[in-house]
């Protein structure tokens, strides 16, 4: 099934739905304000075996990106291509400045590493799935200890009431949230400051939009 945010045609189709990932891009698309199809697929699911999908990614994990004849994969790796190529002054989600740059690269890696693949997915793989995956009580208490001790370190530079790069809001800022959101989802504590920098990222509007074309 494709749905889509508008009438307007668009070059642009998001395949995924329902993952903190997907996520992530939903709320790129709608901060630079562009006009996306959604093909709303469900990993482990006979959705993946869609002819169409397979095609442009056998690896078949969502989100995947179509744009024109491009396809990305990845959710870090697709808000930076949006945003490499659709900021504009009024609407940008990457620094031009090349410390700011760096900072932002610094964080949306950090996020995706640390927080996202080496503590969450994790918990996902061994509590979430762990029909799949098996039950592993220890890999699943480390991953909740590690995070502990990295978002506990982000805390202290994090400020609560100011974005990650410059206080701007940027990609960054999208995945950090995500990763926050998913922890609180599967009770993993995080520092007072960082309820006060989700409080902030929350309220943006697209946000609230993201999560309804998600699904959630």
């Amino acid at each position: 099934m494709t749905t889509s945010l508008s009438d307007r045609p668009s070059q642009i189709t998001l395949w995924g739905s329902k993952t903190s990932r997907v996520l992530r891009v939903h709320w790129a698309l709608i901060e630079l304000d562009l006009n996306y199809a959604i093909k709303p697929l469900r990993p482990r699911t006979a959705d993946m075996d869609d002819a169409t999908f397979a095609a442009i990614a056998p690896q078949k994990k969502v989100p995947v990106l179509q744009d024109g004849n491009l396809t990305v994969c990845e959710s870090s790796a697709i808000i930076t291509y949006l945003a490499e190529r659709y900021s504009s002054e009024q609407r940008r989600l990457i620094p031009t400045d090349i410390a700011n740059r760096a900072a932002y690269f610094q964080w949306i890696s950090y996020a995706t590493m640390e927080l996202d693949a080496t503590s969450l997915y994790v918990l996902r793989r061994h509590e979430d799935l762990h029909e799949i995956y098996g039950e592993a009580p220890d890999a699943s208490r480390i991953a909740r200890e590690y995070f502990n001790r990295m978002s506990n370190a982000l805390a202290q530079t994090v400020k609560e009431d100011e974005y990650l790069v410059d206080n701007t809001f940027t990609g960054a800022d999208i995945v950090l949230t995500s990763c926050l959101d998913w922890a609180l989802r599967y009770q993993v504590p995080i520092p007072d400051k960082l309820h006060g920098y989700l409080q902030l990222t929350r309220s943006r509007p697209a946000y609230i939009k993201a999560l309804s074309a998600n699904g959630n």
